[in-house]
């Protein structure tokens, strides 16, 4: 048997972005989002979502050339993702698909960003402890 003492955990995520100003004007402006520019030798901002006391992750964006090809799709737990998608769309991003109805868990709905990152967001219908 292994022992294991910890294990890897997802702690961040990065996404993409041609221009940096418009997508944290999306973020700020949909999620509430805080952005700080990194003074790193590189182009890097990032972003705190939320209380160190609350569950979930913070992560940052960076110039799209700066990423190697393709993107990663992180999920977003809202509260409502009808009032999240109205949100979405009128800040410039577009929803993918219909919203999901995941029985005995909640909603999740796919959406793009002002610059076209494939992204997720999940209502619970409990809280998740």
């Amino acid at each position: 048997m292994v022992d294991v003492v910890s294990m890897p955990r997802v702690i961040d995520f990065e996404i993409p972005a041609d221009d940096v100003e418009r997508i944290t004007k999306f973020y700020k402006t949909v999620f509430g989002w805080k952005v700080k520019k990194w003074k790193g030798p590189v182009d890097h901002w990032f972003l705190v979502t939320g209380d160190d006391a609350e569950p979930g992750i913070n992560g940052s964006f960076a110039k799209r050339e700066d990423f190697p090809e393709g993107t990663t799709v992180n999920v977003i737990g809202v509260d409502n993702v009808d009032k999240y998608a109205l949100l979405v769309k009128t800040n410039g991003g577009t929803l993918v698909g219909e919203k999901i109805t995941i029985p005995k868990v909640g909603y999740y709905q796919y959406f793009k960003d002002t610059e076209g990152n494939l992204m997720g967001m999940m209502q619970y219908d409990t809280p998740v402890n």
